[in-house]
């Protein structure tokens, strides 16, 4: 299977396999400790029914949406995610790309390896910066000063992650946020050649997250760089520090991590202009609820306020499904992941054009002639009708998980 003959999202996620050292791959696949939330995301959405409705003459749908005075021509954007150029060589930089060209947005994380004026040069699309709160005021402040002055609009403050969740799949590995050099990670390193030189080497070994460089002494490598975000960690974060972070950035921000409506309503409360439900992709604490299980109740405490939402997308009816429950717009992060990690930038544009086919496909057999006629009059949950929802096509990605184990 190449690129051209991907037709879905799980074909992606198979070349990357195909492509990436076990180590690589499972840090951007795993989740943390039994995976419980990872899967559940993904099989969250196989809880929720269409109800379409016919003779609409729809011909033609609207797909764009617009956030903060932000026109978008797609209902969803790139998601924040660390450490991307260990699956391809300034893969920040490829996404960004992808989503412009796309006519769609781009998240940049703080622990990017592309830096936030390198991306923020690269392309003129809509670019919206993720804040990790790590250390204290004043780096954030300077994270903040840097975005705004690099054209970064829009804020997310990730506040789900002040401790480490466990990802046993990168403790087994020795994995975190660096690469250990054991044998066999070298060996399957030597086996993964399109990898190895192509990411390895080419961008002499473990890549840096950037963004924190100027904290360091000159000359700091890779490995001071990661210590520098496991040792910055803020468990004192509160509330009062959203509103400072929100006076600080002055533009549009929304509180990422959130799960439940109490805690809607204090970002609310604190600044914030909107949420975004997240449980961080299933990779901080297992067992939490999944995103499209906690959104109903979010999109009620949140009134008129925005409201995102990222976890488990992997079709475009995933994302049809969350707008009807009232999501303004969607994050996705995995699924453009896939992408870049199995071919660049070219790989993640295929990754957008595949949803935005599905999400198209699927409003014109919901009978909509756009995302703001959607609504939850389209959808029913199996749970209101008493039926037990079978297991979803997330079941194939955790048969593909016993079969990597089995192999070791």
């Amino acid at each position: 299977m190449n690129l051209a003959s991907a037709v879905n999202i799980a074909d992606l996620r198979a070349l990357a396999r195909r492509r990436l050292p076990r180590v690589i791959f499972d840090f951007l696949d795993g989740g943390a400790e039994d995976e419980i939330t990872l899967h559940a995301n993904c099989e969250g959405f196989g809880r929720y029914r269409f109800r379409p409705r016919l003779l609409t003459a729809n011909a033609k749908r609207d797909l764009s949406i617009d956030l903060f005075g932000q026109k978008l021509s797609l209902p969803f954007m790139i998601a924040p995610t660390g450490l991307n150029g260990i699956h391809w060589r300034h893969a920040d930089i490829a996404l960004a790309s992808a989503a412009a060209k796309a006519g769609t947005g781009f998240a940049l994380s703080t622990a990017s390896t592309d830096s936030i004026e390198d991306v923020g040069a690269a392309t003129s699309g809509t670019k919206w910066f993720q804040l990790y709160p790590w250390a204290d005021r004043p780096f954030c402040s300077r994270m903040l000063e840097r975005a705004k002055a690099s054209g970064y609009r829009t804020l997310l403050v990730t506040v789900d992650s002040v401790t480490a969740g466990r990802r046993e799949r990168d403790v087994r590995h020795r994995f975190s946020h660096e690469v250990t050099l054991t044998p066999s990670v070298v060996l399957d390193g030597l086996m993964h050649p399109d990898w190895l030189f192509k990411v390895w080497f080419a961008g002499g070994g473990m890549p840096k997250i950037v963004n924190v460089a100027e904290f360091l002494p000159p000359g700091a490598g890779a490995a001071e760089m990661a210590e520098f975000t496991r040792m910055r960690r803020n468990p004192m974060l509160n509330w009062d520090d959203m509103t400072f972070i929100k006076k600080a950035w002055g533009g549009p921000m929304l509180v990422k991590g959130v799960l439940t409506a109490e805690d809607t309503r204090l970002a609310l409360d604190h600044g914030a202009d909107g949420v975004v439900v997240s449980n961080h992709g299933g990779r901080q604490l297992d067992g939490s609820l999944a995103t499209i299980e906690a959104l109903p109740e979010i999109v009620d405490a949140a009134g008129d306020a925005v409201v995102m939402i990222d976890g488990g997308f992997r079709r475009g009816s995933d994302i049809v499904k969350a707008l009807a429950l009232g999501a303004k717009g969607v994050l996705v992060g995995r699924a453009t992941l896939y992408g870049v990690a199995a071919a660049g930038e070219a790989g993640a544009a295929r990754a957008i054009d595949i949803l935005r086919i599905e999400v198209d496909r699927v409003l014109a057999l919901l009978g909509c002639r756009g995302i703001s006629e959607l609504g939850p009059r389209h959808v029913v949950s199996l749970d209101s009708l008493g039926v037990r929802p079978p297991a979803s096509g997330s079941v194939r990605i955790r048969e593909d998980r016993r079969e990597l184990e089995s192999a070791e």
